[in-house]
């Protein structure tokens, strides 16, 4: 819950920066001088050209977001131990060195999904950007 609260700050933040960055490009100067207003420049021009590395971000950013909830899981300061999570199971399998096959599979489900957001991101990296023909 306090993940999802407070996550969005960080991207806001990056979308700030994307926006501060178009501002001053040759196409928004070209739109004004065109006559075009504030609201039209941001939602023809501006809001397009800064969603793309933004969308390419967001894998990385969940990744992170798995990668912190399976770390709170796996001290307890997550969801309820009742609860099935990728922490939990790599806590019991901490406490239970005898069955190694239960940490060495959660922990390849783990990077096998860490490693699939991480080529997703790359992916949507290359296919949304623009300098590249």
């Amino acid at each position: 819950m306090l993940l999802s609260l407070f996550g969005w700050m960080g991207l806001a933040d990056y979308v700030r920066a994307e926006f501060l960055r178009n501002r001053n490009l040759e196409y928004v100067t070209a739109a004004r001088a065109l006559g075009l207003t504030n609201a039209q420049i941001i939602w023809r021009h501006v809001l397009p050209n800064s969603l793309t590395p933004v969308i390419a971000f967001l894998p990385f950013r969940m990744s992170g977001a798995i990668l912190a909830l399976t770390s709170l899981d796996f001290l307890g300061l997550g969801v309820p131990a009742s609860t099935p999570s990728l922490g939990e199971l790599l806590a019991q399998g901490k406490a239970n060195l005898d069955a190694w096959w239960v940490s060495l599979s959660t922990f390849a489900v783990l990077v096998g999904t860490l490693m699939l957001l991480i080529f997703v991101g790359e992916a949507l990296r290359d296919a949304l950007d623009p300098r590249r023909g």
